[in-house]
């Protein structure tokens, strides 16, 4: 079994870096809290070159460094970057965890654990596959050193050595480091105790005794240093003869991705918020892409000033990754609702979905592209409402007002009558001399031919009855004597609620106009409305 580890040094730098992709270059410098007695926990190369230093105060480093610029860690930022790792570890492999946190000097790194057995399928070779794995990472604003060995441990001690040669490296360039199987051994003699995380109990212990490399724990006898060291160091000596056991990596199968930031001001307009908006969508389309999935329904949660959370949520009809569509959503989700007071974090969760393909028809003309018909169709509801878009269909109700809204979705290719279906109708269609002969089938097409269109709300009427039947009407649409009538058809339902019965008597009527409508006596109202129009 081969594994790899993708590690990121310095976390909290790599997270400031990627929500602010313009600090890059800069004297920059993480700090702990806000105000000038801050402790500094993270600082970039050039800020290091000046002097600049983890653990000085704010203050202290200004002194060293006037251009220091300088930001509050975030939480919610480091929690995204630590899934976008993950991230670029699933576009490489299917099976991907996160590793456990170190504590001391490395509890700023992060890294993610993958399987690489059979990777040379894909890669030319481990190298090439740490390769494109650096490359993906970097692509999500991670730059990171990667790490393949024979157990997860062994990879990312590898990972942190890696890790240390970064800056003599060009930045689009991986620090790699390779580990034979079976070369566990002379890998890890040579290494400083520091890279294995001791606890502080156990690495003091181990300087008393003068042990600063592996190879001085291997030289001695195991269940001496079991009774002076603890467990721990035959962990570690189990581990350089390639004898540890793990259990192997799970098959991630969340979707669910999340994209968080803590702002250092609280943003109380819209337009500032939609920038911070698009910045989280940019990251979060990145990740969906390495990925191979698009976004669907947007989760916006914002915590605001007062204590309060307020969440919007914004429907997508198609997964798409445009991210203008995306942010003009957000934009009639944010603008629908005041917000009760000025925004401190902003947190941004979707579920990837696969993305739409269009399989053309060679007998009908090509229509719109599911991510075009699914962006027009967002657009849409976000404008109208998610209720007012769709395609109508007929519920299983008896009353004539009954209507009901599903979503829309285009006609699959095999739907539409292939080449041979169009010419057995054709055979079958009667030829023009045929229909000539016979003038009654014609006129009952032409009958049928006719269309209803349904006024909604009814238009009111007014009518005079001669011997039971409406003889004469006025209305908006419709005006003039009864010249021909047909009906009435009775239509009821809903006799046990007092709120949903309804009873009509629907009437065919053409009017002295010209006019051919539908006319119906609510009984349960006591008036009369014309239902619908014959066109």
């Amino acid at each position: 079994m081969r594994t790899a580890c993708l590690l990121v040094a310095d976390l909290p730098l790599v997270a400031a870096l990627r929500a602010e992709p313009d600090l890059a270059g800069c004297a920059l410098g993480v700090t702990s809290a806000a105000g000038a007695h801050a402790t500094l926990i993270s600082v970039s190369p050039r800020a290091a070159r000046r002097g600049v230093w983890p653990g000085h105060t704010l203050a202290h480093a200004r002194t060293l460094c006037a251009a220091l610029v300088a930001r509050v860690a975030s939480p919610a930022a480091q929690s995204a970057a630590r899934q976008a790792l993950v991230d670029a570890a699933l576009s490489c492999s299917p099976r991907a965890a996160l590793a456990a946190p170190a504590s001391g000097a490395l509890a700023r790194e992060a890294a993610v654990d993958l399987d690489a057995s059979g990777i040379t399928a894909r890669f030319s070779s481990e190298a090439g596959f740490a390769a494109a794995l650096g490359a993906r990472a970097r692509r999500l604003g991670l730059p990171a050193a990667v790490a393949i060995a024979s157990s997860r441990r062994v990879a990312r001690i590898a990972a942190r050595l890696a890790a240390t040669a970064r800056a003599a490296q060009p930045a689009d360039e991986t620090p790699t480091q390779l580990v034979p199987p079976g070369a566990e051994r002379a890998f890890l003699a040579p290494l400083p105790l520091d890279l294995f995380d001791p606890e502080d109990p156990l690495s003091e212990a181990c300087t008393r005794f003068g042990l600063h490399t592996l190879g001085d724990l291997l030289a001695l006898p195991p269940r001496a240093l079991a009774t002076r060291l603890g467990p721990r160091a035959l962990e570690w000596i189990a581990l350089a003869r390639g004898e540890a056991s793990e259990p192997p990596l799970p098959r991630l199968r969340e979707r669910r991705l999340v994209e968080a930031i803590d702002l250092d001001h609280p943003i109380e307009r819209l337009q500032p918020l939609l920038f911070v908006l698009q910045g989280l969508l940019t990251r979060l389309l990145a990740r969906l892409e390495a990925r191979h999935l698009g976004c669907g329904p947007l989760d916006i949660t914002l915590d605001l000033a007062s204590g309060a959370r307020e969440v919007r949520r914004c429907g997508v009809a198609a997964p798409t990754r445009d991210v203008r569509v995306l942010v003009r959503l957000a934009h009639h989700a944010l603008e629908a609702r005041r917000l009760a007071a000025p925004v401190q974090a902003v947190h941004l969760a979707s579920e990837g979905h696969p993305l739409r393909r269009d399989q053309l028809d060679l007998f009908r003309p090509a229509g719109p592209s599911p991510a075009a018909l699914g962006q027009t169709l967002a657009a849409l509801a976000s404008l109208c409402g998610a209720e007012r878009v769709g395609a109508p269909a007929v519920p299983d109700a008896l009353h004539p007002d009954a209507l009901a809204m599903t979503p829309f979705a285009p006609p699959a290719a095999d739907a539409a009558p292939n080449a041979s279906q169009r010419m057995r109708a054709a055979s079958a269609a009667p030829s023009r001399d045929a229909a000539a002969t016979r003038p009654s089938e014609t006129r009952s097409d032409f009958t049928a031919a006719l269309a209803l269109r349904a006024l909604r709300p009814p238009v009111s009427a007014q009518v005079r009855i001669q011997q039971q039947r409406p003889a004469w009407l006025r209305s908006a649409v419709a005006n003039g004597r009864v010249v021909r009538l047909a009906g009435p058809w009775r239509t009821t339902g809903g006799w046990w609620s007092h709120d949903a019965r309804f009873a009509f008597d629907s009437f065919d009527v053409q009017t002295s106009d010209g006019s051919v409508v539908r006319l119906r006596l609510d009984h349960v109202q006591r008036v009369w409305q014309i239902d619908a129009i014959y066109d």
